[in-house]
């Protein structure tokens, strides 16, 4: 997120587009912006699904549902939510929301640490096998690098973060809000971490891990304290989701069911919008009760279509290398050669891979293009 902040932000803002894909489309071609909407798409859904599954734990930990049937309620809520609210309305909700969360973090964090004896004691009874960054014992540094790669390039094309800051009211809130946000992310996203590595020794045997943290306050927070707490993380999640399905439904919308009807109303653009918002809801909603693991979500979302997506954004944003054919032949290569390498073959870092043979690919087209 800060990387998008300090390369993305500003530069993207000023070209007064609506949408991520207007840029695409500005310097490519129509084509090359149509594919781009449907190459990112999926990444958006699997991000849906992954806060819908994380909404669905929420549920099943307050109530007596098992988890498949609260991420069933999860998922007709926030199509309804999203269908309905605009992004207007997050941003005022985010601030409310974002305070009571922190707050309650910080309240949670120092239960905890009380509770345990002490930070040092707590993070001492960690079993070193829970320590080990990225999944390091499973390929070593080229694991390390692989995730890192793939938070940090699904976040550079993430239509989400995007459709935020090009709402900004200046070129300099667009980069500043986006870093500030970025390190705050960064900073707050280290106490649900804590109480994930150590909250197993208060509680025993959870027979759902990815409930840890709501399990946590309803054992250390006061009931009323609990309440706002849980409130608040649902309203977050919320939120998230919202932007999740309204930013790709927006891009659905703006970029290609406008340039087949244009002659849609404001309120046949937005019946489209909401219409796509439902349709991206039941297709995260399979996804969420497919997937055991939220991490697994998360991963794909940032992986699938970003690769091809991130070498066209870089050439075309900074450079003048390349036209319509190099994008679009980029966007189709790195979501193919990304599925084919990790479903297929298993290769070890399928998304390196990827990035390195859309780079090539862009050139030799672009190349060609001269």
């Amino acid at each position: 997120v800060v990387a998008v902040g300090l390369l993305l932000a500003m530069r993207l803002w000023l070209t007064n587009s609506t949408t991520f894909a207007d840029v695409i489309r500005a310097r490519f071609s129509p084509a090359a912006e149509k594919l781009f909407v449907i190459v990112l798409l999926p990444g958006s859904i699997f991000w849906a699904a992954a806060q819908i599954c994380a909404f669905g734990q929420i549920l099943s930990s307050t109530s007596s549902l098992d988890v498949n049937q609260a991420i069933v309620i999860a998922a007709v809520l926030v199509a309804i939510y999203a269908a309905v609210g605009g992004l207007l309305a997050d941003a005022v909700t985010d601030v409310v929301q974002g305070v009571v969360v922190i707050l309650g973090l910080a309240v949670l964090t120092a239960l905890v640490v009380a509770n345990l004896g002490g930070a040092g004691a707590s993070l001492a009874s960690v079993t070193p096998d829970r320590l080990i960054w990225f999944g390091a014992d499973e390929g070593g540094a080229m694991a390390i690098a692989e995730k890192l790669t793939i938070t940090i390039c699904g976040s550079l094309v993430s239509v989400e973060l995007i459709s935020r800051f090009l709402g900004a009211r200046s070129a300099a809130v667009a980069r500043n809000g986006t870093i500030i946000g970025g390190v705050m992310y960064l900073v707050v996203g280290l106490m649900p971490l804590y109480i994930g590595l150590v909250g197993p020794n208060l509680i025993a045997g959870l027979a759902e891990p990815e409930q840890i943290v709501p399990r946590t306050a309803e054992l250390l927070l006061p009931v009323g304290g609990y309440a706002i707490f849980a409130g608040a993380l649902v309203s977050a999640i919320l939120s998230v989701v919202h932007a999740a399905l309204h930013a790709p439904a927006a891009q659905v919308s703006h970029n290609i069911v406008v340039r087949y009807l244009p002659d849609l109303g404001g309120r046949g653009r937005l019946t489209a919008v909401r219409l796509t918002v439902v349709a991206l809801s039941l297709v995260a909603l399979v996804l969420a009760l497919r997937v055991e693991r939220i991490r697994d979500l998360v991963e794909i979302a940032s992986a699938i279509g970003s690769a091809g997506a991130v070498v066209v954004v870089a050439f075309g944003l900074f450079t003048r290398i390349g036209g319509s054919a190099s994008a679009t032949a980029t966007l189709v290569t790195g979501g193919v050669v990304w599925a084919v390498a990790k479903f297929i073959f298993a290769v070890p870092a399928p998304y390196l891979l990827a990035l390195a043979v859309s780079a090539a690919v862009y050139l030799v087209v672009a190349r060609a293009e001269w």
